[in-house]
This record gives C-alpha cells, sequence and structure tokens, in this order.
C-alpha cells in the first residue's frame, strides 16, 4: 500500500514508552549521540556495506556517527530492552540539496533484529514527518541485491530503478492535513520526555558545611 495513503490519516500504531522486551521507536537528540555511535560500531560488515554503499571501518563508521547528529534533516531509532539497534535518517535529497520537495531516506537495522517490522516502522514514521513538511516524494537508495529493502520499497508503492549495481525508488507522499500534524506534535513531545528520562542521574553534590 503506497505511504501516499497517509490522508487517511491512520494511527501509527507505534509503542508508546519504552517496555521491556518491545521495540521503542522515538525521535533521536544529541543527547543519544553515544548510543548512536555504539551503534553503527556494532554493525557487521555485510551492514555496513548495504548502509554506507561500501566497505567501511570503524574510524569512517565513528566519524559519521558524530555528523549524523548534527546533519541536517532528522533521525529516529528503535530501542529494544533500552539499546539502540535500528536507525532511520531523513536528509535533504542531492549533493546541492536544492529541491526542497524531495528528500532522502535510509534505514539501518541491526542483524539480529531483522525481519520484525523495525524497517517499515522507521519508514512510516519518516514519511509521516516528511509529508508533514510539504515532501512531495521520499527517495531510497540500496545495493540491487538488497532484497529485503527492495521489496520494503516497492510494497510501499515504489517502483525500483537498477542501476550500475545500486536500485533507487521513489514513494509518492500525500499532503499534510491538521490531524498528521497534531499527531508528529504528540509524538515529538513524547519522544522528547522519552530522551530525557533516558538520560542518567548526576550524583547530587554535596552541601556545603
Amino acid at each position: 500500500m503506497p505511504l501516499s495513503t497517509f490522508s487517511d490519516d491512520r494511527p501509527s500504531g507505534r509503542p508508546l514508552g519504552a517496555t521491556r522486551g518491545r521495540p521503542s521507536l522515538r525521535r533521536l537528540w544529541l543527547s543519544d549521540g553515544p548510543a548512536v555511535h555504539a551503534f553503527f560500531l556494532r554493525l557487521d560488515s555485510e551492514t555496513r556495506a548495504s548502509r554506507f554503499m561500501a566497505a567501511v571501518g570503524d574510524q569512517t563508521a565513528a566519524a559519521y556517527a558524530v555528523q549524523a547528529m548534527v546533519a541536517p534533516g532528522m533521525i529516529v531509532g528503535v530501542f529494544v530492552d533500552g539499546t539502540l539497534r535500528a536507525i532511520g535518517e531523513l536528509r535533504p535529497f542531492g549533493p546541492r540539496q536544492a529541491d526542497a520537495r524531495r528528500v532522502e531516506a535510509a534505514l539501518t537495522v541491526e542483524r539480529g533484529f531483522r525481519r520484525a517490522g523495525l524497517g517499515l516502522k522507521l519508514l512510516r514514521r519518516l514519511a509521516e514527518a516528511a509529508r508533514n513538511r510539504g515532501i512531495a516524494e521520499l527517495r531510497l537508495r540500496c545495493l540491487s541485491h538488497n532484497v529485503a529493502m527492495r521489496r520494503l520499497v516497492t510494497g510501499l508503492g515504489a517502483e525500483m530503478r537498477l542501476d550500475d549495481g545500486e536500485s533507487e525508488g521513489a514513494i509518492p507522499l500525500a499532503r499534510a492535513t491538521p490531524l498528521s500534524l497534531w499527531r508528529e506534535g504528540i509524538e515529538t513531545a513524547l519522544d522528547f520526555n522519552l530522551a530525557v528520562a533516558a538520560l542518567p542521574l548526576r550524583p547530587l553534590l554535596p552541601r556545603a558545611a
């Protein structure tokens, strides 16, 4: 079913709060930087190659994790038992970011947590955010042998184009509605509260004598 049917404003169905054993999807903030850094360093070589379209080492992965937190766009993640296991990124499309009506999404799911619908949850959250910002088209790229990603994208209404070992598709998005804007506002507030709750507690300073 194409994401353009988001105009019917169905509930997102994502879990609210972090329940042990259940995936918890929320937006990531600067305070989540250490979790994002650890996530990219945990990725095996195959998953890294799928995400970056090339083989990368620890140094490159670590540098990207830092950049990802401050780059234009937004980043969301799925936590399982308090550990970040999947990431979705929404970035301006193209090197010059000239076309404000198109954005690019990137999904990364850690090995051992795939085939659980996490990629679809991430993509739907990113699509709604893009839709609410007036974006008409959500683009995705993957290696041609990434069958799971190709199946996910085509199942949401995109036509994949093969070119020199890569596949690229575009998902049309519906226009924002008052309900979709309200829902994202509520989700963002919940996301922020969850991020604050996840911060480590600072020890209280002893009182001066």
